[in-house]
């Protein structure tokens, strides 16, 4: 009786479960999850839809601010530098007409030409000014030129070129010189022509030099822009002094104190120059040296100002002497 009761609760308990999970049911339940997945995805995508843009606000001018934006652009028109403008079109016309004009030489013609002046040039010398070889190469690109109108006039090779070669170094020589020249290196400097011109009235006094220190007694007989030659009582660069008039004592003193068979100074050299006096030695002559000398016969190096080719010699000379110095009266 008991297994009877039990089993019929069981069956009528797989029933009910049965009659709840039908598939009907299931089906309902599926498409229902379906649609809350779908209006949750929808919703994602909206939040983070762009916000359409805003309308933009129009504007709106006065007749008076139309009227003023007119006439700056009509004032900015006027300003525009036609003229200015024109040019540079037609210059980068030509320009263009230039590049389609030139025809880039080979290398092994350029090498020949550069070859040809330079021995030119070395058949002029070493003393041969800029003028004489810029004339001589002038001279050079002349004649080839006329060489070649000739050689194409005659249809001749006597120039060792083919015609296409001699055509493009005629158009090279011919309106592309300068070019030319800048491929082979060749630069000529020019000569610049100075010519100093005395402007000061006839009969002016010259201006004196102030001679900073204590005035000079005339023993000292000071020359300015002057060097004396003479062998050395005391060296300058270990021998300063303030001033030309303190140098030419020390040469009194050397000259009055020396002992027996000593050399007695008789030539003062002093450098007044705040930047130091040139000399052709090693050393470095600076401000306030001063030199004691002795000769018999007092000879000079340098007066006023150095000669062009001593310059020439020694680049670092500057063109007046810097030193001063004097000869003692007996």
């Amino acid at each position: 009786m008991a297994r009877g009761v039990a089993r019929a609760a069981s069956f009528g308990g797989r029933a009910a479960t049965a009659r709840w999970c039908s598939y009907r049911r299931i089906t309902v339940a599926v498409c229902l999850g379906n649609l809350v997945a779908a209006l949750l995805v929808l919703r994602s995508l909206t939040s983070f839809a762009p916000t359409p843009p805003k309308r933009e606000e129009v504007v709106e001018y006065t007749e008076e601010q139309v009227k003023k934006a007119e006439e700056s652009i009509r004032i900015r028109r006027e300003a525009e530098p036609i003229e200015l403008v024109e040019a540079v079109k037609n210059l980068r016309k030509i320009f263009r007409r230039e590049e389609k004009r030139r025809k880039e030489l080979p290398l092994e013609l350029k090498q020949k030409v550069s070859y040809e002046i330079v021995q030119l040039l070395l058949d002029l010398g070493d003393n041969s000014t800029f003028a004489q070889q810029r004339e001589a190469v002038e001279s050079w690109r002349f004649k080839k030129l006329k060489d070649i109108k000739s050689a194409s006039i005659q249809n001749s090779t006597t120039l060792d070129l083919s015609i296409e070669e001699a055509r493009t170094l005629k158009r090279a020589l011919q309106f592309n010189w300068h070019v030319l020249m800048d491929d082979i290196g060749l630069w000529i400097p020019s000569e610049v022509s100075h010519t100093e011109h005395d402007d000061k009235p006839e009969n002016e006094p010259e201006e004196e030099e102030i001679i900073a220190g204590p005035p000079l007694p005339s023993q000292c007989n000071a020359e300015l822009h002057t060097d004396y030659d003479g062998a050395a009582v005391r060296w300058g660069l270990t021998h300063p002094k303030e001033s030309a008039a303190d140098c030419c004592q020390a040469c009194l003193d050397q000259a009055k104190n020396a002992r027996p068979g000593e050399l007695r100074c008789n030539i003062w050299v002093y450098c007044p120059s705040e930047f130091g006096c040139f000399s052709p030695d090693k050393y470095e002559h600076k401000h306030q040296e001063c030199w004691l000398k002795q000769a018999d016969s007092p000879k000079l190096n340098f007066k006023d100002k150095y000669s062009e080719s001593y310059r020439n010699s020694h680049p670092t000379a500057p063109v007046v002497v810097p030193w001063m110095s004097g000869v003692i009266s007996a």
